[in-house]
């Protein structure tokens, strides 16, 4: 069985909410999917967002606050794991071998994202599938000042962790929103998805033009390389 928003079933917000382990489950997931390598493909935006409408309609019997402080605990708390396994195995990461579970090309996206946008990076890859659980092993890998780590991880976690929770219980509360819950996922994965599809067309027609520019039989690029041990954001 498959969904629109979601594909597999088991991967629906509400059926992976509804476990035994019930928010701390979500928390185990919001934890994977910020920087474990195997988490990439879990749904966190939608699942905070279902999260914050069953706590809003009693659902979830917790308080929105006292889940919101889980959240944000269970983000900052991978996305430190992520960033001190990026440091542990530094450049090597870009040598790994693909797998099914681990494909190079969501590295070389996320060292993209992370060289274009700095230390800010942290902040805005929590809101792009994928690059999220990746940015925080590239900064450790890039040895990344930890202090400036710190500070952008803790606002990234706040900001998605309790934003997208909050979002989900403000509009929860609208019967509207709740009788059409299927298209609301799809929307927000949707949204999530255009950062990656705008970057996309932009590499894409970048690359155009300097290929464009080498003239015939001349090479329009070269690959992302593998970060320094010490870059433009690295420790000093």
């Amino acid at each position: 069985m498959t969904t629109l928003a979601l594909g597999p079933s088991w991967l629906e917000p509400t059926n992976l909410i509804d476990t035994p382990l019930g928010v701390l489950g979500v928390m185990a997931i919001v934890f994977a999917e910020s920087g474990l390598l195997i988490g990439f493909f879990l749904p966190g935006d939608s699942l905070l967002f279902t999260t914050g409408m069953l706590v809003t309609t009693d659902v979830i019997k917790q308080d929105l606050w006292l889940v919101c402080l889980g959240l944000v605990a269970a983000a900052i708390i991978g996305d430190q794991v992520g960033y001190l396994f990026g440091r542990k195995v530094g450049p090597a990461l870009f040598k790994r071998p693909d797998s099914k579970l681990f494909k190079q090309e969501n590295v070389e996206k996320a060292h993209e994202f992370f060289e274009k946008h700095g230390p800010k990076s942290l902040v805005l890859a929590r809101f792009v599938p994928i690059v999220r659980t990746f940015t925080p092993i590239i900064a450790g890998v890039s040895r990344m000042n930890y202090r400036s780590f710190l500070i952008f991880n803790v606002l990234g976690g706040v900001l998605w962790g309790a934003g997208v929770t909050l979002l989900g219980a403000w509009l929860g509360k609208s019967a509207l929103v709740r009788e059409n819950i299927e298209a609301m996922l799809v929307g927000i994965v949707l949204l999530s998805v255009v950062p990656i599809v705008i970057e996309y067309l932009r590499a894409r027609s970048k690359g155009k033009k300097a290929a464009a520019a080498a003239g015939p039989g001349q090479p329009g690029g070269t690959a992302p390389q593998p970060p320094a041990t010490r870059g433009r954001h690295a420790k000093r």
